[in-house]
């Protein structure tokens, strides 16, 4: 059996639920993740190997097509002798092309959520309302198919454990990541230094997390108060750092998603260029911080459309600070408890307030 999701990190982190369902009814699960995937799929329960493939109709960067490339892909596939597929895509995103690669292959069901007829490519067209939150429409897809989690999971993100040790001590840290793969996305780098300078005033360690790439932005956040471990970790470390956090502070990006799948709650920086219905970090509680109306709502920009970036730039350091005490409440050196208003808590779907 095939589960296919061909983007990045976070989104197969999402798919985690379904792939769970479709393990409980086969007896090998293969995964196929693109290059920015691969790591993340290696975490999933379930997944029993991991083929890596740049879609290039999904990856962010896409290489030209190339025939030859989609050849081998479909001859890597016919040897697997798959019986069965399943082509887990976002709303924005069509199932069709990698359907037609997986018939070539010889595969004789496929499975996808599609608003385009299909045609012959898939035998399992199912079709649903466009506001679900990422996992629950890939497990939809899954139920469709025939596919069902077993008794007593809960439906939630998980990864494998154990996870790698982390040397700090649980609870007693707040990580911060600063970066984003879209740039409409993320925190001002320079608010983000504010925040980490404010919670560390207020007794909290904190780690500033990035990837190999983003070791410039994170030593510039982390300065002097925060523990800089850009290029530090793997993902699955990353995994291990987040699991013992009090909270993560993070835009709408994979580590909000790798801290739902280790059961932290996240105060997520959201811009709505995407809906956080669909996007927001899930089942766990969470505080949104980010103006759900401005204009960049639903757009989908890679890059800000609106100038000053209003949807972000207005979160301020002290708005990070009261999220994060709504969560986890005190820091371990704090003396006493400062009063704070209450923040909504995004808990599995419905929001509350966090007294």
């Amino acid at each position: 059996m095939l589960v296919a999701r061909l983007d990045n990190a976070g989104d197969v982190l999402l798919a985690g639920p379904a792939v769970r369902a479709v393990a409980a009814g086969c007896d090998r699960v293969v995964f196929l993740a693109g290059p920015h995937g691969a790591a993340a799929a290696e975490l999933l329960p379930g997944v029993d190997e991991v083929l890596t493939w740049r879609c290039p109709w999904i990856d962010p960067a896409p290489e030209p097509v190339d025939a030859d490339d989609l050849a081998a892909l479909t001859a890597r596939l016919a040897a697997l002798d798959l019986v069965e597929a399943l082509v887990v895509t976002s709303f924005h995103q069509s199932p069709l092309p990698l359907a037609l690669v997986l018939r070539t292959a010889g595969v004789p069901r496929v499975s996808a959520i599609s608003v385009d007829y299909p045609g012959s490519l898939l035998d399992v067209r199912h079709r649903l309302p466009d506001d679900l939150p990422e996992p629950e429409r890939a497990l939809s897809l899954a139920r469709a198919a025939g596919f069902d989690l077993p008794d007593g999971d809960d439906g939630r993100l998980a990864v494998r454990r154990p996870l790698p040790a982390s040397p700090y001590e649980p609870g007693s840290h707040v990580v911060l990541h600063p970066g984003a793969s879209v740039p409409a996305r993320a925190w001002p780098a320079h608010r983000c230094a504010e925040a980490v300078e404010a919670l560390a005033d207020d007794g909290w360690q904190v780690l500033v997390t990035g990837g190999p790439g983003e070791r410039e932005l994170t030593a510039a956040v982390a300065g002097t108060r925060g523990t800089d471990l850009g290029g530090a970790t793997t993902l699955a470390e990353m995994a291990g750092l987040l699991d013992g956090a009090a909270a993560v502070v993070v835009g709408n990006t994979g580590p909000a998603h790798l801290a739902a799948a280790v059961g932290t709650p996240v105060v997520s920086l959201f811009a709505p260029v995407v809906p956080a219905v669909r996007w927001a970090p899930y089942g766990v509680p969470t505080v949104l911080l980010g103006d759900q109306s401005a204009a960049c709502r639903d757009s989908r920009a890679r890059d800000c459309p609106v100038v000053g970036h209003p949807c972000l730039t207005s979160v301020t350091a002290a708005d990070v600070v009261t999220a994060v005490r709504t969560l986890a409440g005190d820091p371990p050196s704090s003396a006493f408890c400062t009063e704070s208003a209450a923040l909504p808590v995004r808990r599995a779907g419905s929001w509350r307030s966090a007294t």
